[in-house]
């Protein structure tokens, strides 16, 4: 996909309005520690998001925040704060690191260097958010550094971090009582499935990636408890795995039907459970079990900390496979750009919050950046922040909501100070009933 991006100004891009000030409108090609900014930017504008997201360690205050014009390197045209001063050395470094591992003219022995001074200068536990982020982004180019080696050496080969699926699924309760990021986006799908199905009986969710199956519960218990009298509405969960994913996954996919089933069979709730194996990132919709008269709901959750690589491409599939099935609603939540900064300030206060940002949130930035790289020449999607466009450009059309918003008529959005976190919208096959 060829795209037009204001790479000249990207320095300028660093920093919120509530860390820097305006001071000049010349153009800026300048040198930090003998770093040129002036580099190639061609390989993809995500990364630059998500450092731009780093920087703005304080939130911002209004929702389109003013841009530097320049930037000379002058740090007292800053608030003259020691953190700063580190911080802008971490994000040159970050991004020159970028540059080199990625960019047209790759360069191993700088990239080396470079990642190598990012390491002494960071720590995971180091105490602002810019710095920790910084660690946590050091470790993930450091992987990816790491695997283009091995694959020039040996071939193709993954390396996937491997975590203790105690340690996961208790960070992911930490993160729940943290944070309304993520229950925000399981309340929100309920409350539209809820609506789009009081009149079904029978009612197929075809979950892209049910991870624990802890959205499913209040679902269950909301069924139960609109029960008139007459015969309960059966529901089945269709939980999607693939074969590249890994064993762990295809285990913790079972695991959450045995929980949702031990659930549903507690409060009196008619459901199965099935279990899709999918052998490639290729969505085949004649794999899935139907039954005449059911409503088809597709739940596709891209806001949480991906604990697995799923390229966009994977997700294209499944979305446009899926509206061969003629759902009665499409269930989208996905990250805003830039959340990074926001959601560590949200968990500043929490003294779980390194755990959390161990096992959650380093894979999770470690996995956006293996998706930039993987995907920065043939991705048909710029950006998570696309899917909404996407899909209305693809056969799908808007489902109205009963709740209040700000996103508009077939969504929500959760923000942080003033900050745009998670959305939510809803949508049909332009084939569909009403």
């Amino acid at each position: 996909m060829n795209m037009n991006h204001p790479y000249d100004d990207f320095p300028h891009l660093l920093f919120s309005n509530n860390t820097a000030t305006a001071t000049s409108t010349s153009s800026c090609v300048e040198q930090h520690d003998g770093i040129s900014l002036d580099m190639d930017w061609d390989w993809d504008c995500d990364f630059h998001d998500l450092i731009e997201s780093m920087m703005n360690d304080k939130g911002t205050t209004t929702e389109s925040p003013p841009l530097l014009p320049c930037y000379h390197g002058q740090e007292e045209s800053l608030h003259p704060r020691a953190g700063e001063s580190k911080g802008l050395r971490l994000v040159h470094l970050l991004v020159a690191a970028a540059d080199a591992s990625t960019g047209a003219d790759k360069t191993r022995e700088l990239t080396r260097v470079l990642l190598a001074k990012l390491k002494d200068m960071t720590s995971p536990n180091d105490r602002t958010n810019m710095e920790r982020l910084a660690a946590h982004f050091t470790n993930g180019l450091s992987k990816l550094h790491r695997e283009a080696n091995v694959q020039r050496q040996c071939g193709p080969h993954q390396h996937p971090d491997v975590y203790d699926q105690v340690d996961v699924m208790l960070a992911f309760q930490m993160l729940q009582n943290m944070s309304p990021y993520i229950n925000f986006g399981y309340l929100t799908a309920t409350q539209a499935i809820l609506e789009a199905v009081k009149h079904e009986r029978r009612i197929h969710i075809v979950d892209n990636d049910i991870k624990d199956g802890v959205q499913w519960p209040s679902l269950m218990q909301a069924l139960v408890s609109g029960n008139t009298g007459l015969s309960a509405q059966h529901l089945r969960i269709t939980a999607l795995s693939r074969a590249t994913n890994g064993k762990k996954s295809v285990a913790a996919v079972q695991e959450a039907g045995r929980r949702l089933t031990a659930f549903a069979e507690s409060i009196g709730q008619p459901f199965s459970y099935h279990h899709c194996r999918m052998d490639s990132d290729t969505f085949n919709p004649s794999s899935l079990k139907l039954v005449r008269g059911e409503a088809v709901v597709i739940n596709c959750m891209l806001h949480l900390p991906r604990l697995s690589h799923q390229p966009p491409n994977s997700i294209i599939s499944f979305l446009s496979e899926a509206k061969t099935l003629n759902p009665k609603l499409v269930t989208l939540v996905h990250d805003e750009v830039g959340l990074f900064s926001a959601i560590f300030d949200s968990l500043e206060a929490n003294p779980a919050r390194g755990f959390v940002e161990r096992v959650i949130f380093g894979p999770w930035v470690s996995g956006w950046l293996t998706r930039i790289a993987v995907t920065a020449d043939d991705a048909e999607v710029d950006s998570v922040a696309s899917w909404p466009m996407w899909l209305a450009t693809n056969g799908f059309k808007p489902v109205e909501i009963s709740f209040a918003n700000r996103f508009g008529q077939n969504g929500l959005v959760l923000g942080w100070k003033s900050r745009r976190l998670v959305s939510a919208s809803f949508w049909a096959s332009c084939e569909s009933s009403e």
